[in-house]
């Protein structure tokens, strides 16, 4: 076995056709039994009444919207980095990110992001700090002091916080001392008992002793009932007066919000920019409940895992999902006319001029000797009735024929009774808008520099073909515009008759078709006699007379 590859997208083309749907289940099924890896079947648009019939009869669940394959935030190297709470030392935060070996770190409270702090911070608090009350107007825990200065607390509530006055050395005699330290203030003072007693008369709110020295028990219990927190260190004043800025917490110099975060479901391309003009190193990432969950260098930002795709029934890029030029596309399975897509590397290619890609699929069931279930081949055979018209349509080949009355046999279904309740599915008009009945079965095609549209729809039945056109045709401008497009022309096929009434819409769309199909230049009405395949019969025909 090689290595795993990922998660591997099998979808067909917008506005899927029942051949669509069922290859990209039928195939990505037929990909797992044979690799063990995870291959899904998904759609790229809206599915239409006959493969939702088909679909409900076999008892198979609609594949899952793939909207685009545009990579995301998800899709990237996220660098998992463990946080810390607002209230830690600088000291603790600056281990933590030595541990982890990072250079920003998140501030986490509750799992809730509230800020960051790079190391560029943390130099900051120690080059840009001349201020002596920082201590106290950032609200440091003793609890922090005490663990900054590896000291042991003596007597006071470690819980309790240093809020007002200043950091002071009691380096002078007590004369001196009265001048400059006041009540609330923390000093810093060595073994001196006069000094000690000095700060306690004064009311200072706490005594860092260094060097262990002694404190006597008159002192202390002094302290305690003036509420004074002792401190003892076993370093010297100069490596106390040095470190104590680092109990100072981290949120006190973090970067706050509002900050530069993306979503997991953000694209890439979307965040690029944003990434751009902010210079910063890190970029936190939240989930959709806004939590945490690491971060993205700028560094890691360009190296993205694509998202795998397999394309089956089509090989234009106007009809492939959203985002296909930034997809690694893995393979394509088809029948129609080559187009325009683009891979980056190799890719297996498989393209026969058969009447349906459902009869590839089935042939490389039979070539890796994977069993087709009744479900596959009900799905199998479905497709092939549905995009040969029940082996009326002229792209219908003998292999598909014979391929289908195979599937379904295995299926155990009667292929007429079956297309007839399809086709009668598919051409409803029940609660459905001329938008919706317009873009069923409509795909887009570009020649030279004309960009048009061809829907379609079959039907068995005249007096349902002539309501379907009194809905459209007064709804094909609104395409044209809405859609881009040139020209659109809609082919309204009656299956027994076996001819197409066509509509055309947009600038010289009838002219060509006139030409194309050497027409009467006066016909009325539009009505091509033996025409029932798009891909076979109008757009080869319709190409040609484009690039006259």
């Amino acid at each position: 076995m090689g290595k795993k590859i990922g998660k591997v997208y099998v979808v067909g083309h917008k506005n899927p056709d029942t051949d669509s749907i069922c290859s990209a289940i039928a195939y990505a099924n037929l990909k797992k039994q044979i690799t063990g890896d995870e291959y899904v079947a998904r759609r790229a648009g809206q599915i239409n009444e006959e493969t939702h019939y088909v679909l409900k009869k076999f008892k198979v669940s609609p594949p899952n919207l793939l909207p685009n394959v545009k990579m995301q935030v998800k899709d990237m190297d996220i660098h998992k980095v463990e946080g810390v709470e607002p209230n830690v030392s600088i000291k603790d935060t600056w281990a933590k990110m030595k541990e982890q070996n990072v250079k920003t770190l998140p501030i986490l409270k509750e799992g809730e992001l509230v800020g960051v702090i790079s190391t560029g911070d943390i130099a900051t608090s120690y080059m840009d700090v001349y201020d002596n009350c920082i201590l106290s107007s950032a609200r440091t825990q003793y609890k922090n002091i005490v663990q900054t200065l590896d000291g042991t607390l003596i007597t006071g509530n470690e819980h309790g916080y240093f809020t007002k006055g200043k950091v002071t050395i009691a380096a002078s005699n007590t004369d001196l001392m009265e001048e400059f330290i006041e009540k609330d203030d923390l000093v810093i003072l060595g073994n001196r008992h006069e000094s000690q007693e000095c700060a306690v008369d004064i009311d200072a709110s706490c005594l860092v002793v260094c060097q262990g020295a002694k404190v006597s028990d008159e002192l202390i219990r002094r302290a305690e009932e003036q509420s004074i927190v002792i401190i003892s260190t076993p370093h010297d004043t100069f490596t106390a007066a040095r470190l104590i800025n680092q109990s100072i917490p981290v949120k006190h110099f973090m970067t706050k919000a509002p900050l530069v975060t993306f979503r997991m479901t953000d694209y890439v391309d979307e965040i690029k920019e944003a990434m751009t003009k902010k210079k910063f190193r890190d970029f936190p990432i939240l989930d959709r409940h806004g939590h945490f969950k690491g971060f993205i260098s700028r560094r890691r930002f360009m190296n993205v895992s694509k998202k795998k795709v397999i394309l089956v029934d089509h090989n234009e890029k106007s009809q492939a999902v959203d985002g296909i030029e930034e997809a690694d596309i893995m393979e394509i399975i088809d029948h129609h006319r080559l187009g325009n897509i683009e891979t980056m590397g190799p890719v297996f290619f498989r393209n026969q001029p058969v009447g349906c890609t459902a009869t590839i699929v089935y042939q490389m069931y039979e070539e890796n000797g994977v069993k087709i279930t009744p479900t596959i081949a009900g799905l199998l055979c479905s497709a092939i009735i549905s995009d040969t018209l029940l082996f009326r349509s002229p792209t219908c080949t003998q292999v598909d024929e014979k391929v289908a009355k195979k599937l379904a046999k295995i299926a155990g279904i009667n292929m007429e009774q079956m297309a007839g309740e399809m086709f009668k599915a598919g051409s409803s008009l029940q609660g459905k808008s001329a938008e919706e009945i317009c873009f069923q079965d409509f795909k887009q095609f570009t020649v030279n520099d004309i960009v048009f549209g061809v829907g379609q729809i079959n039907s068995m039945n005249k007096d349902e073909l002539k309501e379907i056109r009194g809905v459209l045709e007064p709804h094909m401008p609104k395409v044209l515009k809405s859609h881009n497009l040139q020209m659109v022309y809609f082919m309204l096929t009656d299956i027994l008759d076996e001819s197409t009434e066509l509509i055309c819409c947009g600038n010289n769309a009838k002219a060509y078709i006139i030409d194309a199909f050497d027409l009467r230049e006066d016909a009325e009405k539009i009505v091509l006699k033996g025409v029932v395949s798009r891909k076979k019969q109008l757009i080869p025909t319709l190409v040609g007379a484009l690039q006259q």
